[in-house]
């Protein structure tokens, strides 16, 4: 049967879309040849193809076979972020290859997309579609064709509006489509034959970018991800997977400064009919443990060490105003607005940029951040005075406000409570501060830390665990259930085999879980009293690993292993996660992809086929810990 990619000017299915990236942006190409999101010049600017949350008005750049298409494959080459799409028609095949050639450092130079159409087998007649909007959709540039001679013949698109400007160059430009405000062209591609264009943004609309040879773009694109992929030291079972997810949490990384987007998209909705859609285009704190286990466990170490250098300098000043997240180059002010021209993902509204979030309470972060820095010591990054002052303020910090109630891991928009897992991570926090100072001798007030941490843990002990249901609740006082629970073994709060951490698996299996799939707590479908927002949301991927964890922990390897496999199988075809999957329609849903649930796939085979855990001392030095 023949894939129809002519059903609709909307976007395609979550699912369907594959990654590009240049290690400071990205974009989304779908199977049916169109890029539908690209920002530029950075993962949070604004979009100039906004197709994913609107129509084809919005912007997009589509490379796809006039005719019905037979059969799409697709596939990255080898372990690169250089894309293969190639579409079976009944006159032939073409290949459409796809690529941003990453700048691993400057964040001067100047992002490209290349895009390469090349005849496989027969005739096949090819339109290119390219519809420029600026900011999210909204701002229809000046385009017209520049014709230079000198110092060599030049002819490209000139896009312009505002402080907006693209360059398109290629083998055959398509031509303005007076009525549309687009630019299309046609025409045949035979056997051997090969069409390139290249799209490059530049920051002085004065002086255009330079051309770009796209065969060599596309070589060192391939040569960038070959020698980066030959650092990973993973050799365990699907290691395929754990490399793609390693690769595209690589692919997330603005590396001017290390910081990592938790997905490069907004508002992609968290259920098909529901308003819980955010922006995600930003780097949030608590990813920082995962993201040094994740990397630096499989032989990206210098990664690992860029993170902590955006780390510290992101959050240094007053440690009272520590943010739960910031943008990619360390900014705090992350305003969340509405563009309300825009239609939203399948109708899903509203559409939501910026994230109001960034000024929550979240207690949970010093946690992590401590947690982050004491893996930091532990993988062999030396530690420094600036780092440990840091560390120390922050605790001073945190020891006025441990007694708080807070908005918790998942950022509820409700009242503030008792977390459970929050009241874990505040423990997180003044536990590694006493192993910072009784394993690495760092100095500090080690018997008031301590007193804080045993005091917080009999606290949880007492108000976090229900005897009743025989689980930890995802708040003091009530009686639902949380997934984040299931890291207290991972954590090092309590063992595996704890009958108070079984019980808890045990519930979440019971209440949250749905086949492999686990929710991050209940909704109801309905108001949430808990988070304070309406309609549902998918089950979350991550919380899905972290019940593989659990499972593993508490001694059930062979069911953790078996669950492992199956949602390693709900990848898409080309190894991309989204954050959540709606087990109503059986889609993805959620920003994608999401670097949570790739860094949740990655620890998982740490903790199952080899690999350092959370927990788990690791003296690169041959020191071992105390504990």
């Amino acid at each position: 049967m023949a894939e129809d990619l002519r059903r609709s000017d909307g976007p395609s299915p979550i699912e369907h879309y594959a990654l590009l990236s240049d290690l400071r942006t990205s974009a989304l190409v779908g199977r049916d040849g169109s890029i539908d999101w690209l920002c530029l010049p950075r993962f949070d600017s604004p979009s100039c193809f906004t197709r994913l949350l609107g129509d084809e008005r919005h912007g997009h750049w589509r490379i796809t076979p006039t005719c019905p298409v037979l059969r799409v494959q697709r596939r990255y080459r080898d372990h690169s972020l250089v894309l293969e799409t190639d579409f079976h028609t009944e006159y032939g095949t073409v290949r459409l290859v796809d690529t941003m050639p990453p700048h691993d450092g400057s964040e001067y130079d100047q992002p490209c997309v290349v895009r390469t159409v090349e005849g496989v087998t027969g005739e096949v007649e090819i339109r290119v579609r390219w519809v420029v909007r600026f900011a999210y959709g909204h701002s229809k540039p000046w385009v017209r064709t520049i014709r230079e001679r000198e110092p060599v013949l030049d002819e490209y698109l000139f896009a312009l509006a505002g402080p907006h400007t693209v360059v398109l160059r290629g083998d055959r430009l398509p031509r303005r489509k007076e009525d549309e405000r687009a630019h299309e062209t046609t025409f045949t591609v035979r056997a051997g034959e090969r069409y390139s264009w290249v799209m490059q943004w530049s920051q002085n609309p004065d002086v255009p970018p330079p051309p770009q040879d796209p065969v060599q773009q596309v070589r060192e694109s391939e040569r960038f991800w070959r020698d980066w992929s030959r650092r990973i030291t993973y050799n365990g079972p699907h290691r395929e997977a754990v490399q793609r997810s390693l690769a595209t949490l690589k692919a997330l990384t603005y590396s001017p400064t290390g910081g990592i987007v938790a997905a490069p998209t907004a508002s992609l909705p968290e259920a098909l009919d529901g308003d819980r859609n955010w922006d995600y285009r930003y780097c949030w704190l608590r990813d920082a443990t995962l993201v040094l286990l994740a990397l630096d466990n499989y032989g990206c170490s210098a990664e690992a060490a860029a993170w902590r250098r955006w780390l510290l300098r992101s959050v240094a000043g007053d440690p009272a105003d520590l943010q739960i997240m910031y943008g990619v180059g360390g900014e705090r002010h992350l305003l969340e607005w509405q563009p309300d021209w825009l239609p939203g993902y399948e109708g899903n509204t509203p559409v939501r940029i910026g994230n109001a979030a960034y000024g929550q309470l979240q207690l949970d972060v010093f946690g992590e951040v401590m947690d982050a820095l004491h893996l930091a010591r532990e993988r062999g990054v030396t530690e420094t005075p600036d780092s440990w002052a840091l560390q120390r303020g922050m605790l001073k910090h945190l020891e006025t406000i441990w007694d708080r109630p807070d908005k918790g891991l998942w950022e509820v928009r409700g009242p503030e409570r008792y977390f459970t897992h929050s009241r874990v991570m505040i423990w997180v926090a003044f536990d590694r501060a006493v192993r910072a100072v009784e394993e690495d001798g760092l100095p500090g007030p080690v018997e008031r830390w301590r007193g804080i941490r045993d005091t917080v843990r009999e606290e949880v002990l007492r108000h976090g665990y229900d005897p009743e249901l025989g689980a930890f609740t995802q708040y003091y006082g009530g009686k639902t259930l949380d997934a984040a629970t299931l890291l207290i073994p991972a954590l090092g709060f309590l063992p595996g085999d704890d009958e108070r951490v079984r019980g808890t698996v045990y519930a979440v299996e019971q209440q949250l879980r749905h086949g492999v799939l686990v929710d991050r707590y209940n909704t109801h479908e309905g108001t949430s009293s808990v988070d304070g927002l309406t309609g549902r949301e998918g089950s979350f991927l991550a919380c899905s690993f972290w019940l593989v964890d659990a499972l593993a922990l508490c001694g059930r390897r062979p069911e953790a292993e078996r669950m492992f496999e199956e949602l390693v199988g709900m990848a898409n075809d080309v190894g991309l996660l989204s954050e959540e999957y709606d087990v109503h329609s059986g889609r993805f849903t959620g920003n994608f992809p999401q670097a949570f649930s790739h860094l949740a796939l990655v620890n998982s085979a740490a903790v199952l086929y080899g690999g350092h855990t959370r927990n788990e001392a690791s003296r690169r030095d041959g020191r071992r810990s105390k504990r």
